[in-house]
């Protein structure tokens, strides 16, 4: 069964349970919103990652990523000028299985994914909190994140997407993250590059290419 959904198409990869500001100043985007708020609560849209294109421009968002997540509205503070500055919490994944182009901002017919733990969740999971204990260590002595230490969850669901989302990848590791069927799949996929990141930071102590996320605001 699909749902269709507006569609906010972003370079930064939203996991569910986790937060994401943006800064909305697009006029289709602003339009999105105020369509939003024009419905009945619990409102939503779809980030979906962008494969080919950019975000904002007439070259925006030309091939968008199989699967995404919903973005439940949280907060809005209008501006005067007709900017939005808004607050959402990452909740289901969804495969985007056909695009609408025919409004100003995009929809969606999506079918929405179960999340699972998987075989084996528990022992995947007790490995990559050990793994990414040693990794925070590590990324503070470079000075590149706080050393205190994060509250990880017992959940391997829950825990699969705080590491996705707290690791420091590129775009399209982030997105493959995102894509695995169960949380026992992301656990290893995440062992295999914390293992990867601990040893470039042991052997030269840098901070990887990528994005940390830090709850700044996302210009879109």
């Amino acid at each position: 069964m699909t749902e269709r959904i507006a569609l906010f198409p972003l370079g930064t990869v939203l996991y569910p349970g986790l937060v994401l500001p943006l800064h909305l100043f697009e006029e289709r985007y602003r339009l999105m919103i105020g369509d939003l708020l024009e419905r009945p609560e619990p409102r939503r849209f779809g980030v979906v990652g962008i494969e080919l294109g950019h975000e904002v421009g007439a070259d925006a968002a030309r091939r968008l990523a199989a699967v995404g997540c919903v973005a439940e509205l949280h907060d809005v503070t209008p501006h005067e000028d007709g900017r939005y500055d808004i607050v959402t919490v990452g909740a289901r994944r969804f495969r985007l299985k056909r695009v609408d182009r025919s409004r100003p901002y995009l929809q969606g017919e999506v079918e929405f994914l179960p999340d699972e733990p998987g075989a084996g969740a528990e022992a995947s999971a007790r490995r990559v909190r050990r793994m990414f204990r040693v990794y925070r260590e590590r990324l503070a002595a470079t000075g590149a994140s706080p050393a205190e230490e994060i509250d990880l969850p017992d959940d391997p669901v829950r825990l699969s997407y705080l590491i996705a989302a707290s690791v420091v990848l590129d775009p399209h590791e982030k997105q493959r993250l995102l894509e695995h069927e169960d949380a026992t799949l992301r656990l290893r996929a995440e062992a295999e590059l914390l293992a990867r990141e601990n040893r470039i930071l042991d052997a030269l102590p840098m901070i990887p290419a990528g994005q940390f996320l830090d709850g700044a605001f996302t210009p879109n």
